[in-house]
């Protein structure tokens, strides 16, 4: 699997980056996001997280992902695109509407931060609800719409 920054930067913040190796094993991350995760402006706890990462996050070479400079998106966002097409990845991890557009376009498999929580849930392994709790303390925006049929379907 492969990760952009958002969905890696607030499973730090509420305390569920665990899930990602429970649920997938080993995590890939372009260099890029591995600086977009140590930038000054990330909170503290993500910054201390990526300075000493866990053995089960591999940062791989990043192929050149100047061919999606066209496309709008940010450097992880374009970085993780390219990393999860040269990988065949199965799955990408990524928030942000218009990567997940641009990479469903690619013939890529995408889910985000509210994707791995709900795997989670239905796994046994997080109160769905709490960790939304948790989540509306960060600056995540939530889209209401889909977060009220995974409240409903973890509903217990």
């Amino acid at each position: 699997m492969i990760a952009d920054t958002s969905p890696i930067n607030y499973l730090i913040q509420i305390g569920q980056i665990e899930l990602l190796p429970r649920l997938f094993e080993r995590v890939m991350i372009p260099g890029t996001v591995q600086t977009e995760l140590a930038n000054s402006r990330a909170p503290l706890a993500v910054q201390r997280w990526i300075d000493n990462p866990p053995g089960w996050l591999e940062i791989p070479e990043t192929p050149d992902y100047a061919h999606l400079a066209a496309e709008g998106l940010d450097d992880g966002e374009s970085a993780a695109i390219a990393l999860a097409e040269s990988r065949n990845a199965e799955l990408l991890l990524i928030d942000d509407r218009e990567g997940v557009r641009v990479a469903t376009r690619r013939g890529l498999r995408t889910t985000g931060t509210l994707g791995v929580l709900d795997l989670a849930a239905a796994h046994g392994l997080v109160d769905f609800a709490a960790a939304i709790t948790e989540l509306e303390r960060t600056n995540f925006r939530l889209p209401r719409a889909l977060l009220m049929i995974l409240l409903e379907k973890h509903k217990g």
